[in-house]
């Protein structure tokens, strides 16, 4: 394991591999050169598992090719988030001091983080096998979900349909932030886009290699040309009124699904940074990047855990920026998430207030070791035979602020133990929850071969905790 930055060259992917789609099978785009990652960045060191094979400039489709792929966008993530974290956080400790990948472990389309590390597969279709680790976006996306961990642990077993999808926001976010760290992904985005930074391209294209392989097998399931998109025109819906599962082109209360919503205002408010900054060139799109990167950890440091975590989440990293920016980046903030119904326009209109803001909590404040209250859901209505224990999205709200509607006002946030329950019939509904050896009586939870959540057992009583999250093909 190298201990710092060397000079060795590599062959790495810049984003994903494939460049567009095509009817029978993705082609590839041309590797880029660049040097042996430094795996150290300040608190948050990573690593790979297994064998390591010397740097080099390695031919596609081999397995050391993959290898210094994966560590290239790793290292290159980690190095990102590490720039933007509080002083002394580290990785969770189920992780160890290191974060590391584990590059194959398996036929699987499918990746995830366990607390344990990052995981990740292969898997064939028409002939094509797809690794989900050569995937820089997935790659980031996963370590993301560990950064996301790290900051804020407490959404990890939170009980909150919104909570949960914005842990898959912060992935996606993650990938595109990353992506942003190479100046020849900056150069083709500008050109592109025509200086058009918030319209489609390969930044907001999020996992065209594993979005191919599931499209083959069920065709509505994914956007038509990746994994997901960050331009989108879905519009902000409660969680609890959607349907567990629906077609890739309207919206879910699948947590993958109801992500986009918060990735496409945060993919607008990215654009808007960009044409603050005084030259609209690779400098100032970097520069966009690295201050929507604090602005968003300083948000979700600051927000409460409570189901309507997304306008929770905006108007506190609006107040992030009145600190941090003096305010530069308010009206790209509140733009970017009113367009997609993250904040409701009543909600935007009260973060304008400079009074308003100045009442929030200072950013020297922090709740993230605060522990979610254990609450009971009642067993009988899913024919348990005792009591579901979940740790309930119930702190206290520092914005009175919410989501908007289709027509005019707020969105009404459910009470944490309604949205808890929506949260445990949805992971039902889906197959979501891995039943182990404990007593479940005749409830009706028939696992799926992908899972989230175990119920165990916890001082007599039984609980539901999370185990992982995933973006495997189970999911869509």
């Amino acid at each position: 394991m190298p201990e710092g930055p060397q000079s060795t060259p590599i062959a790495a992917w810049e984003d994903d591999p494939v460049a567009a789609i095509p009817e029978d099978q993705p082609p590839r785009n041309e590797p880029i050169r660049g040097v042996e990652p430094d795996f150290n960045p300040p608190g948050l060191p990573v690593g790979l598992a297994g064998p390591r094979p010397a740097p080099g400039i390695y031919q596609v489709g081999t397995g050391d090719f993959r290898y210094w792929a994966l560590a290239d966008a790793l290292a290159r993530g980690a190095r990102y988030w590490s720039g933007r974290m509080p002083a002394g956080t580290t990785w969770q400790p189920g992780n160890g001091n290191r974060l590391v990948a584990v590059p194959d472990e398996g036929i699987d389309l499918n990746a995830y983080y366990d607390r344990n590390g990052l995981h990740f597969f292969h898997g064939s279709v028409r002939g094509t096998t797809v690794y989900s680790g050569e995937s820089p976006d997935v790659v980031c996306h996963e370590l993301g979900h560990a950064v996301l961990d790290a900051v804020k642990p407490q959404l990890w077993d939170a009980a909150s349909i919104e909570v949960a999808a914005f842990h898959e926001s912060f992935g996606d976010i993650s990938a595109i932030l990353s992506n942003l760290q190479l100046a020849s992904m900056r150069d083709e985005v500008l050109t592109e886009t025509d200086g058009q930074v918030a319209t489609a391209s390969r930044l907001s294209r999020l996992a065209e290699d594993l979005g191919w392989a599931i499209r083959q097998l069920v065709p509505d399931a994914v956007s038509p040309d990746c994994l997901r998109s960050a331009v989108n025109s879905l519009y902000y819906q409660a969680p609890a009124s959607l349907p567990p599962r629906a077609p890739a082109v309207v919206l879910s209360s699948e947590p993958h699904s109801f992500s986009r919503v918060f990735t496409a205002g945060f993919f607008r408010m990215l654009g808007r940074m960009f044409h603050l900054q005084p030259q609209q060139n690779s400098d100032g799109l970097l520069k966009a990047g690295d201050d929507a990167g604090k602005l968003l950890i300083e948000g979700v440091r600051r927000s409460p855990v409570v189901p309507g975590f997304y306008s929770q989440v905006a108007a506190h990293m609006v107040a992030a920026d009145a600190e941090l920016f003096n305010g530069k980046y308010r009206s790209a903030i509140r733009a970017g998430f009113v367009g997609t119904g993250v904040l409701s326009v009543q909600s935007a209109a009260e973060l304008g207030s400079d009074e308003r803001l100045a009442a929030a909590p200072s950013l020297a404040a922090d709740n993230g070791d605060d522990q979610l209250p254990r609450i009971p859901l009642t067993g009988s209505a899913y024919r348990l035979p005792s009591d579901l224990f979940v740790r309930a999205a119930s702190q206290p709200r520092r914005f009175g602020v919410a989501s908007g509607t289709p027509d005019t006002g707020d969105s009404q946030s459910p009470a944490a133990d309604h949205a808890a329950r929506s949260f445990v019939e949805d992971l039902v509904r889906r197959g979501r929850i891995a039943v182990g050896e404990e007593d479940t009586g005749d409830a009706p939870i028939i696992p799926s071969v992908y899972t989230t959540h175990e119920i165990q057992t916890a001082d007599g009583a039984l609980e539901l905790r999370r185990t992982r999250f995933d973006c495997g093909f189970g999911n869509h």
